[in-house]
């Protein structure tokens, strides 16, 4: 089993949560809703009810399938669980400008996606 570097620490109510050099958890055990904020502030992004329910989303679809969707896998998740209208790109693109996939699962204390750059 590969060893994931550590490169910052992330201070979250009192606990300390290693980030990996992208900003991943290095032990997905440690997200917390309260660590989902922390990063998110870190960016300067707010968490509003329409990232929660991408990001609730995405770790539901992790428990089911123990991966990370990446971008096409996303939109199809979103269309079928929060109907049309979220499960489109664009919708996902507004939420996550820099790169939908890679920021929600981050944000969701998941690993990143494959088949993301």
């Amino acid at each position: 089993m590969a060893t994931t570097s550590i490169a910052r620490h992330l201070d979250v109510g009192g606990r300390t949560v290693a980030l990996d050099p992208e900003g991943y958890l290095v032990d997905l055990d440690d997200w917390t809703p309260a660590v989902a904020e922390a990063l998110a502030a870190e960016e300067g992004r707010t968490l509003t009810a329409e990232h929660w329910e991408i990001l609730d989303l995405l770790r539901e679809f992790y428990r089911r399938y123990e991966m990370a969707p990446a971008m096409r896998p996303l939109v199809k998740a979103a269309g079928q669980q929060l109907g049309p209208e979220k499960g489109r790109s664009l919708h996902l693109m507004r939420l996550f400008p820099e790169s939908p996939a890679k920021v929600a699962a981050r944000l969701a204390g998941l690993p990143k996606p494959t088949n993301c750059l």
